[in-house]
């Protein structure tokens, strides 16, 4: 195999993955009008429910063009060696490898990023403020974007310092110390996110004594379920969607609840919102996502450590002089078909998994207090409730709500 064979299936996984992701949109967007099911027929009026039309058909064309943009963008930067040209610019401040790598992911990240700001803004300030969602101001938009930039610096940069130190000491072998690194910042991010990176963004504040966190604290106990850390968040500081979720192990075990959840939904709701919660601790799938996340980052570095070394990545991408940070940019790209598998059966255990924990929150609370709060958060946030089958199985990490609701009434 060449380099420019390898240049040419880089291209084609590109194209490939493209005019996939295209037509399985088309597909989904040919339903939008479908009349609803008679089991959902409530969630919507005549008015909303062609409001959520409006807001899915606008959603699909600027995702059309984004998409374009991005993938005409990519192309022209092979086409075009732009690669060779960041990686020159970088070499031109430092001989260092490390220091080559940092300069140039920082180029391509922050160059990247301000190019698909003005996307990210129209979307913000006005798709989102046309359907009544937004509530970003251009501070926090701004603001938001610097933090970004802060963390993907320090964190970002860190990992990759110490995986290319790695690659310079160990040779080869480098995966398993890179694989252990991963690892270990996984289940720390996993136990003090909350406390570490979301106050960055975000204020968190204790759920206030009253009769709501009286009816969580009783549902806890009767599942045996210790559950001391109740917070929440100013979610509506960016939008009126809603959510909730948990976060740590042990000691830090929390639960989050956004403050657009409190006011959308009652009590009871609530509490069977936090149920179908406890059922994905109960059920230990937070513990099978991290371990199954760990263990496909080992197997892609470890499918990486054989291919790292050979030149024929970086001329792939038309840079002559080979080395970890343009190797690393080939591999991902090439890779991108086994992501997609993974990806396919990763979801379709976190469908699974969303069955199971609505089964608990079943057996252990009450099915309708959670099919009402699931039709109030996709009436909320104008979700798709006919959305095409194939577009479900290959990007829903949950069953559509139909589903849901046949299952919890069981």
């Amino acid at each position: 195999m060449t380099a420019t064979l390898l240049f040419y299936i880089i291209i084609a996984i590109i194209i490939i993955n493209f005019i996939v992701d295209q037509i399985l949109d088309a597909l989904n967007a040919k339903h939008f009008n479908d009349a609803l099911p008679e089991e959902l027929q409530d969630v919507y009026d005549s008015a909303e429910y062609k409001k959520s039309q409006q807001y899915k058909a606008t959603n699909y064309k600027f995702g059309v063009l984004t998409s374009t943009f991005s993938v005409l963008l990519t192309l022209g930067f092979l086409w075009f060696d732009g690669f060779e040209f960041v990686d020159n610019i970088a070499r031109s401040y430092t001989e260092n490898p490390i220091g080559i790598a940092l300069i140039f992911f920082g180029i391509i990240m922050i160059g990247s990023d301000i190019l698909t700001t003005p996307f990210s803004y129209y979307s913000t300030f006005v798709i989102e403020e046309q359907f009544g969602f937004n509530k970003t101001t251009l501070k926090t938009f701004v603001l938001d974007k610097l933090k970004g930039w802060f963390m993907m610096g320090i964190v970002g940069g860190g990992i990759l310092a110490l995986i290319i130190w790695f690659y310079q000491v160990t040779g080869d072998s480098f995966w398993l110390y890179a694989w252990t690194l991963v690892a270990v910042f996984s289940l720390f991010m996993n136990m003090f996110y909350a406390k570490l990176i979301v106050p960055l963004f975000n204020k968190q504040s204790p759920l206030e004594a009253g009769s709501l966190r009286d009816k969580i604290s009783a549902y806890a106990n009767t599942v045996g379920f210790k559950l001391d850390k109740i917070f929440v968040i100013d979610g509506s500081k960016r939008s009126t969607k809603a959510n909730a979720y948990f976060s740590g192990f042990g000691s830090e075990k929390r639960v989050t609840l956004y403050d657009t959840l409190i006011n959308d939904l009652d009590e009871e709701e609530i509490v069977a919102v936090l149920a179908h919660e406890v059922g994905h601790y109960k059920k230990k799938h937070i513990i099978f996502n991290l371990v199954m996340s760990i263990l496909l980052t080992g197997l892609t570095l470890f499918i990486l450590s054989l291919f790292i070394s050979n030149p024929m990545l970086s001329q792939a991408l038309g840079v002559q002089i080979p080395s970890f940070h343009i190797g690393l940019i080939a591999f991902g790209m090439l890779y991108a078909p086994i992501s997609e598998i993974t990806g396919l059966i990763m979801n379709m255990f976190s469908r699974a998994f969303e069955y199971q924990a609505d089964d608990y929150a079943k057996n252990t609370y009450k099915a309708e207090p959670l099919i009402s709060s699931l039709k109030k958060l996709s009436k909320n946030s104008l979700s798709n409730l006919t959305p095409h089958k194939a577009y479900v199985f290959m990007h829903y990490s949950h069953p559509t709500l139909l589903q849901r609701i046949g299952n919890l009434r069981k």
